[in-house]
């Protein structure tokens, strides 16, 4: 048989892409849909999905509407029969309100959580298969037992799955090994590696990286996998904090940190970097911090996925004036306060592309393997 007899097809899209905004999440949300439009448009600039006719966006319009108790119901206003449909969550957004019994009451995780089953409920039976996007994992730090506690991520990944999720998207999970509660589902855990470099060697060009110059720093020794990672790919040598905790209390569910200990080389002059999954109250980071100019670092820099600032921001701006921390890094996947945007040691790393990016492979299915481990591009971008 001659070659041109084949007729050659096209790769085919699992079903026709949708994707669902939950509350809070339509900034990114919107990034993500222009790159798609971006990307799947023909010559003419006509925006096709899966042989539909030409559509405006990706972005299917979905609520949950609530009563005045506070109750509240999923409703879809558009179909989504035979759609391979991404729901992106920001459980983790405290700036979406609702009003219950005439008070404005701040949305927690539990509610963004509800709210999350409430959409998928109503997908059911109609849509071809449902992938969540959780950046910041629900539950995620209550991934083991301490004591007689209950195992939250364990039970909200089943009911996810159980609902007929097929695929979760998380990023820098506090500990991945929580996948293990849906050993036959679709579960994946991306870092902002390239993103946070990417980031970094924009914001601050006359950075020196190598060995001579910078290094990087675990917090404490939950961190130490990803920090190995970015002193690999970067070629720099790493040091790490360890947590010398008091064993004979228990605060909050967990033993107080007495100090911090540095275990690493001489840091006299060097830029150092800090690489952690988020930021909380920011108390250690900022402890840290202090512990490395005392030991005569040059730039103290801090690169987290996640920036809660769960007690405020004032610390950051008190240890930015004093000189001990120069900046602060965390991606755009979760709710940020509106008054980082104007302070001179946050810098934003943008993750919608690399979001777009994953949607767009899972939809043709397939492989994600240089998505998760982008060490070349790193590479790439290093040698500039």
């Amino acid at each position: 048989m001659n070659i041109n007899d084949y007729t050659f097809e096209e790769p085919s899209p699992f079903g026709r892409l949708s994707i669902i905004a939950m509350k809070g999440c339509e900034d990114i949300a919107s990034r993500i849909d222009y790159y798609l439009k971006d990307w799947r448009q023909d010559a003419n600039g006509v925006i096709y999905s899966n042989g539909s006719g030409p559509i405006g966006t990706f972005l299917l319009k979905a609520a949950c509407p609530r009563f005045g108790t506070g109750e509240a119901k999923g409703v879809l206003y558009e179909t989504v029969r035979g759609h391979d449909i991404f729901i992106i969550s920001d459980v983790f957004n405290y700036g979406v309100n609702f009003n219950m019994y005439g008070t404005e009451v701040p949305m927690s995780p539990d509610d963004h959580y509800q709210d999350l089953k409430r959409i998928i409920a109503a997908l059911n039976g109609k849509a071809k298969r449902i992938t969540v996007i959780m950046p910041m994992l629900y539950e995620g730090r209550q991934h083991k037992r301490a004591a007689r506690e209950s195992l939250d991520c364990a039970l909200a990944l089943q009911e996810l799955v159980n609902m007929g999720v097929e695929n979760i998207i998380s990023f820098d999970i506090h500990d991945p090994r929580v996948q293990n509660a849906i050993p036959l589902h679709g579960f994946e855990d991306f870092h902002p590696y390239y993103q946070m470099i990417k980031a970094f060697v924009r914001t601050v060009p006359e950075a020196i990286i190598d060995r001579d110059h910078m290094m990087i720093i675990s917090p404490d020794e939950g961190a130490m996998t990803r920090c190995i990672y970015y002193s690999s790919v970067m070629e720099l040598d790493l040091g790490m904090f360890y947590k010398r905790r008091d064993y004979t209390v228990v605060v909050n569910g967990k033993n107080p940190v007495l100090s911090h200990e540095f275990l690493g080389g001489n840091l006299e002059g060097k830029d150092v970097i800090i690489v952690d999954d988020m930021i909380a109250s920011g108390d250690s980071l900022i402890d840290v911090a202090g512990k490395l100019k005392e030991r005569s670092a040059r730039n103290v820099y801090a690169f987290a996925t996640f920036g809660l600032f769960t007690e405020g921001i004032s610390k950051f701006d008190e240890a930015y004036r004093d000189g001990i921390l120069s900046k602060v890094f965390t991606t755009n996947m979760i709710y940020r306060r509106p008054e980082l945007f104007d302070k001179p040691w946050y810098a934003e790393v943008d993750m919608s592309k690399y979001i777009a990016n994953i949607i767009d492979t899972l939809n043709y299915d397939n492989s994600l393997s240089e998505l998760l481990d982008p060490v070349q591009k790193i590479k790439k971008l290093l040698k500039k």
